[in-house]
């Protein structure tokens, strides 16, 4: 296609798919009247026209003797003819055959010869070479050249690929297109085997259609060629090498792609449908693998996992994620699935990443795929150093309807997939009727995979047999389109159809397979136990649900600190640090070994260098955690000089686990995704993921509701994610204040995660080495930190290093100074977070007794330290009221969790009430002044005897 630039041929890289423009120019600068650029001109008629040499090139690789060009012949024939092939190759698309209902009469008008003022007898005077350097044998012509591209770009398969930039890329593209390396013949065997395929897919579809009417089951008919090809691609991979195979789909399909690809038996999701119990049915040692959790969940959001082994191959796994009905939300989690696969992490330093151990295949749906932005966010990742996965194959299961809403309503662009060009990622478009182009289509995009490491995208074209659901009368919105729908055929018949014209198979062949699917699916229903609805019965919860956090020893040996310490603020002698960080770590050591105070920063570096030390892998993510948010961190160096970079905590000896902290794109949803999806597959290690303010999280808030906090108990999936969120009101406006506390809470159940707000630097450090301890055992839920920002470098958040080397997290701090004459207690301050570190601020500058008070931090909000509380109340013989504090709203924040769980403990006749802002729209004010005025109040109040505006406190 390209010839490579030489002494002779000056033109060199200009020919192939430039050539038209090459020759546009130089008619314009050498023989046009416009304007031109005297030195182009000047050079041009040194180099002579490009068409000579192309035409020696012709002569060269010819055996024949016909002529190159005659008199008759103009260059600007030529030039035409090229545009037209390169319009074949750039907008072919838009006349193929993709559409199952709607073929298209191929008279190709965009791409005519006539458009072009070209006629076939111009057409069969150039020669093939002359237009295109690379055509296969057989193209001896123009006309030849032309009609071979549409055979090429115009039939079942049609491709878009001028948006890949890397030319390397482009042109491997369009060779494996043009030289046709992509379509394989498939023998006997492979024919039958694919026809059994779709065999077994529609009968599995229609069986359930006929057994459970009326019931949901989001049919995949219409495309029911997605389950070979997620068969082809896994097989493909396996033969690679790979041995994980992860895929994320919505719901549409999902029944059969769990009986065929998963290996779901039939049984189970018969009994499914029929509510009948079904964990009896799972072969003891069968290949499938089902988690189920406590609550449960619908039949079509279940994931499940299989071994498979091929011949002479290790073992692989292939599994398809849990996804509620958020659709595209799973995305992110299966790449952070991939990641997780493909890492080593038993090694000090960063975890070694291999792409080919692990591949992401995600299903996208037509409607969602431009309609949902985290498909937007998710693409971001896949070229991203701390995200990046070696290419993931992306399918749209494209049956060109969103529920009831058709393709002109729901996108702006023409094709569903064209988000993806924005990402540079190639794209075939299918026809879902055409099952060895389907297959064609496999094939490139496994190539790709393996040769670029780079994402690759099938639209697949299809339809919907049904409504949305089965439940559904599609013919009320799309009459004229289920009038077409209704009487065309199925794949399975149309293949069978062409096998049996081809004499590949015998009608007698194709009627023994259907008969033989169906016996099959007979069998299974009879397995079923019992036909009627299950008895209801009570949520049994596990064991270790309200059972409490076992006590782990968390504490490190002093000297233990010290060389940690030491080797944290060290670096490469040839390691230029930026001069005034390089003062900022050295009076951090100083501090430690001098005066024993450990600051927040600090807390964090000697927790995290532990916890690798004892073998458990850290990672690490979001917005500039690197340094920090709030340059409190400064994990990862720069150097001054030539801006390598250096990780501290690399330099730590005897370490038994890798470290990494990664910078994330601008986006919360995709990347607490990720991280969310890289915890779940490596439950052994320690992933936090950190947001530069914390209601930032907003933006992340389906993956809280429907993963994080009830993934549990919905699917059995277990995890220790860390989510660290700053918060704090410090008079810098509503979106830099507040991590929105009382949605964790809102979700805090059934041990579904911890949610702490935490005061000093010691805490931090226990909570996260207990954290990494809990990774290990049955106990291990999320962990939610409301983390601090002015607290970082505050005087009453840092801690000793004594506080480091004994005891451990705890749960609730008695303020430091009270409480010790108990019986003299009036009002119990309760409180958590910033505020406590205003009060105790406050508490400084009183004047006077203060035995009437006693204060305490509730580090822990949930699970809710209840016995702790309710001890310290006790002792507490003299007690008037019990007091809430907290800087939030009255309709934000702890309140509306804590309220009921205080009166609860609270002795008869004691109080409970609530001092803090009033209940807004809005968490916190804009205007600094009056936000300090505002907390200056709540303070004041939380430790004045008799609260004086007491109408405020009840104010509703």
């Amino acid at each position: 296609m390209v010839i490579q630039k030489n002494q002779q041929n000056p033109w060199g890289n200009f020919y192939g798919p430039n050539l038209g423009y090459v020759m546009e120019q130089y008619e314009k600068y050498v023989n046009g009247d416009d304007p031109v650029n005297l030195e182009l001109k000047e050079l041009f008629i040194k180099w002579g026209s490009p068409l000579s040499f192309e035409t020696n090139q012709f002569q060269k690789n010819t055996e024949t003797s016909s002529p190159v060009l005659n008199n008759a012949v103009s260059i600007e024939k030529v030039v035409k003819v090229v545009k037209l092939l390169e319009a074949i190759r750039s907008y072919g698309h838009l006349e193929a055959n993709m559409n199952p209902l709607e073929m298209s009469a191929n008279d190709h008008a965009l791409l005519s010869p006539d458009r072009y003022e070209l006629c076939e007898e111009d057409l069969k005077a150039i020669p093939g070479k002359a237009v295109w350097t690379d055509a296969p044998e057989g193209v001896q012509t123009a006309y030849d050249a032309i009609n071979r591209l549409k055979d090429v770009y115009t039939t079942s398969l049609a491709y878009e690929f001028n948006h890949v930039h890397n030319i390397e890329e482009r042109t491997w593209l369009t060779q494996m297109v043009e030289t046709g390396s992509l379509h394989r013949s498939l023998s006997k065997e492979g024919c039958t085997s694919l026809l059994k395929r779709l065999t077994e897919v529609e009968e599995f579809e229609q069986f359930l259609h006929r057994t459970f009417v009326g019931q949901k089951r989001f049919s995949i008919e219409g495309l029911d060629m997605l389950v070979p090809i997620l068969d082809e691609l896994i097989s493909n991979a396996v033969q690679a090498g790979t041995d994980t195979i992860n895929i994320g789909m919505a719901h549409r399909g999902r029944l059969s792609v769990l009986a065929h690809v998963l290996g779901k038996p039939y049984e189970i999701i018969f009994s499914e449908f029929q509510h009948a119990p079904n964990k009896e049915l799972v072969p003891s040692e069968g290949s499938i693998g089902i988690n189920y959790g406590w609550s449960g969940d619908v039949k079509y959001h279940l994931g499940a996992y299989k071994q498979i082994k091929d011949e002479n191959i290790a073992r692989a796994k292939v599994t398809l994620a849990n996804n509620p009905s958020h659709l595209e939300f799973v995305d992110p989690i299966v790449e952070g699935y991939t990641r997780a696969a493909q890492e080593k992490r038993t090694e000090s330093g960063l975890p070694k990443q291999d792409v080919n151990a692990a591949m992401a295949i995600l299903i996208h749906g037509d409607a969602a795929f431009p309609g949902e932005g985290i498909v937007a966010e998710t693409l971001n990742l896949n070229k991203l150093n701390g995200y990046q996965t070696g290419g993931t194959i992306h399918i749209i299961a494209n049956n060109m309807i969103g529920f009831t809403t058709e393709s002109r309503d729901s996108r702006s662009t023409k094709y569903a997939s064209d988000l993806a060009k924005g990402y540079e990622i190639p794209i075939v478009h299918v026809n879902a009727d055409d099952p060895e182009a389907c297959l064609a289509a496999v094939y490139i995009a496994m190539e790709y995979r393996k040769k670029f490491k780079s994402d690759f995208l099938i639209d697949l074209i299809g339809y919907r047999r049904f409504g949305h659901n089965e439940m559904d009368e599609p013919s009320i919105t799309q009459p004229k389109l289920y009038e077409k729908v209704r009487k065309h055929p199925t794949v399975r018949e149309l293949y069978a159809k062409k096998l049996e014209s081809a004499g590949v198979l015998k009608s007698e062949d194709i009627e023994k397979i259907n008969e033989d699917v169906h016996e099959t699916l007979e069998k299974a229903y009879q397995k079923v136990p019992g036909k009627n609805v299950a008895q209801a019965h009570e949520i049994k919860l596990p064991e270790f649900v309200n059972s409490g956090l076992p006590e782990l020893k968390t504490a490190v040996d002093k000297e233990r600190l010290l060389q940690l310490n030491d080797e944290l603020v060290k670096w490469p002698e040839s390691f230029h640090v930026f001069p005034k960080l390089k003062k900022i770590l050295e009076r951090r050591a100083k501090a430690f070994s001098l005066e024993g105070k450990v600051e927040w920063g600090l807390g964090e570096a000697l927790a995290f260098a532990s916890i690798i030390e004892d073998g458990t892998p850290i990672r690490l993510t979001g917005q500039d955690s690197q340094r920090g948010t709030f340059a409190h961190r400064h994990l990862v160096l720069h150097d001054v000089e030539n801006g390598e970079s250096y990780t501290t905590l690399h330099g730590v000896s005897n370490t038994k686990a890798s470290f990494v902290v990664h910078n994330s794109p601008l986006s919360e949803g995709s990347v607490i995704g990720f991280e969310y999806g890289y915890n779940v597959f490596a439950p052994e290690t320690l992933v936090l993921w950190e947001a530069q303010f914390g209601d930032f999280a907003n933006a992340a808030q389906v993956f809280f509701d429907q993963f994080i906090a009830s993934g549990r108990a919905k699917w059995g999936q277990k995890s220790g994610l860390v989510m660290l969120l700053p918060h704090g009101f410090e008079g810098q406006g509503p979106e830099h204040s507040s991590g929105r506390l009382e949605r964790f809470l809102q979700l805090a159940a059934e041990d579904s995660w911890q949610v702490a707000n935490l005061t000093s630097a010691a805490q931090y450090f226990h909570i996260l080495r207990r954290q990494a301890d809990l990774l290990k055992r049955e106990e291990v839920r999320p962990l939610v930190i409301m983390t601090p920002k002015s607290l970082l470098r505050h005087s009453h958040a840092v801690s000793s290093i004594d506080e480091l080397s004994e005891g451990g997290f705890k749960p609730v701090i008695e303020q430091p100074g009270l409480g010790h004459r108990p019986e003299k207690v009036k009002r119990l301050v309760l409180c958590s977070g910033k505020i406590a570190i205003d009060i105790a601020d406050k508490l400084n500058t009183l004047d006077g007794n203060t035995d009437w008070v006693h204060i305490l931090r509730v580090e822990e909000l949930y699970p809710f330290p209840k016995e702790i509380i309710t001890s310290i109340i006790d002792r507490l013989t003299s007690l008037e009221e019990i007091v809430w504090v907290q800087e939030e709203p009255q309709n934000m924040g702890s309140w509306l969790f804590i309220d009921p769980r205080l009166r609860e403990i609270a002795p008869e006749g004691v109080p409970v009430r609530y001092i803090g802002r009033r209940r807004r729209q809005s968490p916190a004010e804009g205007d600094p002044t009056i936000h300090k005025k505002t907390q200056e109040r709540i303070v004041t109040d939380a430790l004045t005897q008799k609260v004086r505006n007491q109408s405020f406190v009840e104010l509703k």
